[in-house]
């Protein structure tokens, strides 16, 4: 990008920048805060106190706080699987798994069916 076109980039931005300005110094509850805080800020050089000292006083525990709160994170201990045992009675091959995600067994239970296949389970 050429610096003369970056600079009217810039121009743009700020041109549009300075009307939401103007847009916000007419803005009516823009000027009741504004008016609110030099109210407070003149209220609280009339007395000797900070921010911190009226924060103090409404809420004694500010301090103490911390930034985020600490959540104490605990698992759930999961129980560990039982191994299940089955045995084929026409081959008498023997898988052991702890899930049923076994190549073996799913070839089982396309081959003769889940029901049959369950009933091989000896434990």
């Amino acid at each position: 990008m050429s610096r003369l076109a970056e600079f009217r980039k810039l121009e743009q931005q700020l041109a549009e920048q300075l009307a939401e300005l103007e847009s916000m110094k007419s803005d009516s509850g823009l000027k009741k805060e504004m008016e609110f805080e030099s109210k407070l800020r003149a209220l609280l050089g009339e007395y000797g106190f900070s921010l911190k000292n009226i924060i103090g006083i409404l809420d004694p525990e500010a301090g103490c706080r911390t930034s985020a709160p600490i959540v104490a994170s605990v698992k759930a201990i999961r129980k560990a699987r039982e191994v299940k045992i089955y045995k084929n009675p026409n081959s008498g091959e023997v898988i052991e798994t702890k899930g049923g995600n076994h190549r073996q067994l799913k070839e089982w239970k396309v081959e003769f069916g889940a029901d049959v296949v369950d009933s091989w389970r000896t434990q």
